[in-house]
């Protein structure tokens, strides 16, 4: 099973992005962030040409969330359990038995705002909507823009970006509370070394080229999903298209 994530920043813009990168790598499962576009105008069609099921939970010109499966997908729903106000950055499935999370995580501001303190908020009611609704033992998959880098390593610049937004030690307790619930990275099951990052903004002149990224998107698994991983990567290339999105595609294999 092949599965990837990618924060396409507006599916409108880059949908043959997705469908070119779709028909390249043939993944089982795709994770879809920022959207940007209201159920109503999803693109169903597109991908069901493709031989895919797609769920999606989205709004205009913000956030959205979608799941793209070569089977078809049960269980389909958006938001925290009853609390569906966060249902265009939060989107969950059920795949071949496999628990799938595709988040668009709040991305914060900065530190000293209250969005910061409404993303820290965020990341505790997923904390409990995973308590409530899974468990550690079973095959779960926790996908999407985390906006956080967890470790010096998953920035250019971690002397110089210690403390801002995205590489903040309260974004960081917070994640790893969410890792020791029972997940595991995937990507830095099987990647160790630097400079692997699956963002970049686009107001950094030739950002991709000078290696000053982050890696902010994620695959996580449950530990018995984890121990199936076979292999994990980050495929840089769309990155460097005309028009692309600032982040690109992460990917993890599983034998399962």
């Amino acid at each position: 099973m092949k599965v990837a994530s990618f924060n396409v920043n507006s599916l409108r813009a880059r949908l043959n992005i997705v469908l070119d990168w779709l028909r390249k790598e043939s993944p089982d499962i795709l994770c879809l962030q920022e959207t940007k576009v209201p159920d109503n105008e999803f693109p169903q069609t597109a991908f069901e040409e493709m031989n895919y099921h797609a769920v999606s939970r989205g709004e205009k010109s913000y956030n959205g969330v979608a799941i793209i499966s070569k089977t078809p997908l049960k269980d389909v729903r958006g938001g925290f359990d009853e609390d569906e106000s966060e249902g265009t950055r939060l989107i969950t499935a059920t795949v071949n038995k496999i628990s799938v999370v595709n988040t668009y995580v709040p991305q914060g501001v900065h530190p000293l705002l209250k969005q910061f303190r409404y993303k820290l908020d965020w990341f505790q009611k997923l904390y409990e909507y995973f308590t409530k609704n899974f468990r550690p033992d079973r095959a779960l998959l926790w996908m999407g823009d985390f906006n956080v880098a967890p470790e010096p390593i998953d920035v250019y610049n971690p002397d110089h970006l210690q403390g801002s937004i995205c590489f903040h030690p309260d974004e960081h307790a917070a994640l790893q509370r969410l890792k020791e619930w029972g997940f595991v990275d995937v990507f830095r099951l099987h990647q160790h070394g630097p400079e692997q990052y699956t963002f970049w903004d686009y107001r950094v002149k030739d950002a991709v080229a000078r290696k000053k990224g982050w890696r902010i998107d994620h695959i996580w698994a449950s530990r018995p999903l984890a121990k199936k991983s076979t292999k994990a990567w980050i495929d840089t290339t769309p990155r460097l298209l005309e028009k692309p999105s600032d982040h690109t595609f992460i990917v993890a294999e599983f034998e399962v």
